[in-house]
């Protein structure tokens, strides 16, 4: 995994080839096109300023066009000999027509010219390409290893097994997906997660239970390729280097770059038809002399221009060097948008639905509301309520103490005991020499045998109407208040539908298995224009066929797991936090690497950026060659006209889809 990732697929063996280094590095097509650039204008001046023999200059421009044409030449052969009859064959052709003429300026700077587009294209490709080949060198080649015996030595990265215990020093790259045992300190995770800011870590606590990466805190996890600060941390491995996050990153991102998208294909397919028309038409064109009044070096000389205007090469890069720079981007921002499909669908989404739990909100339930009764002090009441949820393992228990020690400042002195669970009504135990029972208004009328105070049971309204789960806490023959707790909803959530609102998605829905009343008060908080709840993961399927139905393409928001079969029935599918969690990398159409909702924006800002550039470009390289043909056919242009009007089509298309690669 740490060689950089090879040449796409659907690549020739010649296009591979441009990609390697040749003589005189990787640059060696550039330094081809420039040695032709150089031995063309040398003819040209000669010709124009001195009294030089023909030869001289013919001799010049022959090695203009053996420069210019020699990866043209490659790429040719390559297609001829599987069949296909592609750009390169064409430029080929028209160099050599035009030096059969006696043009060998000409021929020297069409294929100077395609030289030099070919060259900017693959290197602006490249640049493309870098962000995705530097994760290939993300992870270290080595780890420090501990013992048994507690000592350090270094070995392979893909010697790790899982269940090993590395040492990771200061500033120093993390060599594996695992989880921390010991130290405390910052990582840089941007290069996985596109998180800016670096992420504080600390040893997971003893557990019985085996550690799923997919489902650990952020603050215990570590992936391979990202950056230790400045303590030293032991990390046991969860997964071998080559199922890590970051090899699979690097798989999935290959593989995307692969993946057509649905306007390259209408363009492939054009295209397919459209090299054979324009030569048939060419052909007809070699013998216009029999039927014009014109010789047939002249009708050879305009069959050759038309063949430079007529051919597509701006048209065939424009779709997929803008796709490739899309998919690097966002890439860049922790994205991973697998394919040029799903890069152009996310800018026609009219409508989103999001997962509620873990996607708009935090995922785990907090203390919301301590509201002690009349003449019960806040303190009273939390040292109470604490003391007892301590004892249950409810996970409602749990954010009850960890909100409760965190306001008091530590755990409480006195402990409960006798803890006994009242199914559907809540728990009961002794505190402090008295009887203490949290529960729902059913338990309190059947321990006093009186319904629950006006002012109290007002308040607790108020809170389950807002979507609290809301507890009545009770001492003795004493009502000191009640807690409530709540999953509540992300500080990014509300800006985030904001942006997308302003982004013109103007129906936003939440599918939740809650309750219709939590839905709804979710929802008033943060934004959301349909808020859908009581629902089976069945019923959230339903609910996204009916409204694409309505609403056209819309895009599913979740986790990657339980939300897989309605994000397969979107349009886009985009699970939220993929990094570390297989199942999310696997389902959907496009992973926000960080656990960020606010990274969907852009992805779609993105995506709409990326739709108007390729417009752009198809734009550009059809409507030159609408230009250009007819006037080579009349006669109007020459050849020379129409090789710097078609090849600057095609590095204008390239500069502008590099434009993506600024996109923020």
């Amino acid at each position: 995994m740490n060689h950089p990732p090879p040449p796409p697929a659907t690549e020739s063996a010649a296009a591979q080839h441009a990609h390697a280094p040749g003589l005189l590095g990787e640059r060696t097509e550039l330094y081809f096109a420039a040695a032709s650039g150089v031995f063309w204008l040398a003819g040209l001046l000669l010709a124009l300023l001195t009294d030089l023999s023909e030869p001289v200059g013919i001799i010049l421009y022959v090695a203009a066009i053996l420069f210019g044409g020699y990866y043209a030449t490659l790429e040719a052969y390559e297609g001829v000999r599987a069949g296909r009859f592609e750009i390169d064959f064409l430029m080929i052709v028209a160099a050599a027509g035009a030096a059969a003429l006696g043009k060998w300026g000409e021929a020297a700077l069409l294929l100077f010219l395609f030289s030099l587009g070919h060259a900017l294209e693959h290197y602006a490709m490249a640049r493309a390409r870098k962000s995705i080949s530097a994760l290939a060198k993300l992870a270290p080649a080595t780890a420090l290893l501990r013992d048994g015996n507690g000592d350090t030595h270094e070995v392979d990265v893909e010697d790790l097994r899982v269940g090993d215990v590395v040492v990771v020093k200061p500033n120093t790259k993390i060599p594996a997906d695992g989880v921390v045992i010991s130290g405390t300190g910052a990582v840089d995770q941007s290069a996985i997660t596109g998180e800016s800011v670096p992420v504080e870590k600390m040893p997971v606590g003893p557990t019985k239970r085996a550690i799923d990466l997919a489902t650990l805190p952020p603050e215990h996890r570590t992936f391979s390729g990202t950056v230790n600060g400045g303590s030293v941390l032991e990390v046991r491995v969860l997964k071998p280097a080559r199922d890590s996050t970051l090899a699979k990153l690097i798989t999935l991102v290959q593989e995307a770059e692969n993946q057509k998208s649905p306007t390259q294909q209408l363009a492939d397919r054009f295209e397919r038809n459209y090299v054979p028309a324009v030569l048939v038409l060419v052909s007809l064109l070699l013998f216009a002399f029999l039927v014009l009044d014109e010789t047939f070096q002249q009708s050879f000389y305009r069959a050759m221009a038309v063949l430079v205007a007529a051919s597509p090469c701006a048209l065939a890069i424009s779709t997929p060097s803008a796709v490739l720079a899309g998919v690097a981007r966002a890439a860049q921002r922790g994205v991973l948008v697998k394919g040029g499909r799903p890069l152009e669908d996310l800018g026609g989404l009219t409508a989103i639905a999001f997962d509620k739990t873990g996607t708009l909100t935090e995922g785990k339930p907090r203390l919301t509301a301590v509201l002690p009764a009349a003449g019960i002090s806040r303190r009273e009441l939390l040292t109470t309520a604490v003391a007892v949820e301590e004892l249950s393992d409810h996970p409602l228990a749990a954010a009850i103490v960890a909100g409760g020690e965190e306001e008091l400042g530590g755990p409480v002195e006195i402990r409960a005991s006798g803890l006994e669970a009242l199914t559907a009504r809540g728990i009961r135990a002794r505190y402090d020499g008295q009887t203490v029972h949290i529960g729902n208004r059913r338990l309190l009328q059947e321990t006093t045998g009186r319904d629950v105070p006006p002012d109290i049971d007002r308040q607790m309204t108020e809170l389950e109407t807002a979507g609290h789960t809301a507890m009545l806490v009770h001492r003795g023959d004493t009502y000191l208040g009640i807690i409530s707790v709540m999953d509540v909803a992300r500080p990014t959530a509300r800006p985030t539908l904001a942006a997308l609102r302003k982004l013109g998605i103007q129906r936003m829905v939440m599918l939740t298995g809650d309750n219709q009343r939590v839905a709804d008060a979710v929802a008033r908080d943060i934004g959301i224009t349909d808020p859908l709840g009581s629902l089976l993961p069945e019923d959230k399927v339903n609910a996204i066929r009916r409204l694409m139905a309505e609403e056209g393409r819309v895009a599913m928001i979740g986790d990657g797991v339980n939300d897989a079969p309605a994000m397969a029935s979107s349009t886009v599918g985009v699970a939220m936090g993929a990094a570390g969690s297989d199942v999310a990398l696997e389902t959907a159409d496009v992973a926000l690497m960080a656990d960020r909702i606010d990274n969907l924006p852009f992805a779609i800002g993105l995506s709409r950026a990326a739709h108007r550039i390729i417009r752009q470009n198809l734009w550009i390289s059809l409507g030159v060659v609408a230009v250009l043909v007819p006037l080579t056919l009349l006669g109007i242009a020459s050849l020379g006209p129409a090789v710097i009007a078609h090849e600057g089509s095609t590095m204008v298309v390239v500069l502008n889809a590099l434009r993506l690669l600024a996109y923020d």
